[in-house]
C-alpha cells in the first residue's frame, strides 16, 4: 500500500530581498546624484514587486515608485535643451516624491515582513 505525502512545501509571503534592496537603493543613488542609474533599483524593484510579491501594497508602492521617477526621465529625454545628466535637470520636488515614494516601498516591504 502505497500513501501520498500529504504535506505541502511552505510557500514564502516574504517580498523578495531584491525587491527590499533595491527600496533602499533608489533614494540613496538620486540624493547621490546617479539619477539615470537609479533606474536599474526602480526596474529591479517594480519587477520583483509585480512577479514576486504577494502584498498588494508592495506592488502599489512599487508601481508608484516606478511611476514617480519615470516622470522626469521622460521629461529629461525629452527636451530638447536638456541638462547632460538627469541628476542636474531634475527638479527637487520630483527629487522629494521619489525619495517619498520610495520611503512607502520600503514601509510595505517591512509591514509585508510581519507575521
Amino acid at each position: 500500500m502505497t500513501t501520498a505525502s500529504t504535506s505541502l512545501a511552505r510557500t514564502s509571503q516574504r517580498t523578495p530581498l531584491a525587491v527590499t534592496v533595491s527600496s533602499y537603493a533608489v533614494p540613496v543613488m538620486v540624493l547621490g546624484q546617479f539619477a539615470l542609474l537609479a533606474i536599474v533599483p526602480v526596474a529591479i524593484a517594480l519587477v520583483g514587486a509585480l512577479r514576486h510579491a504577494r502584498d498588494r501594497d508592495v506592488r502599489w508602492a512599487a508601481a508608484l515608485l516606478a511611476v514617480t521617477y519615470a516622470i522626469p526621465l521622460v521629461v529629461w529625454l525629452t527636451r530638447p535643451d536638456g541638462a547632460p545628466s538627469l541628476s542636474k535637470d531634475i527638479h527637487p520636488a520630483f527629487v522629494g516624491l521619489i525619495v517619498a515614494a520610495s520611503a512607502a516601498l520600503i514601509v510595505a516591504t517591512l509591514r509585508a515582513r510581519r507575521p
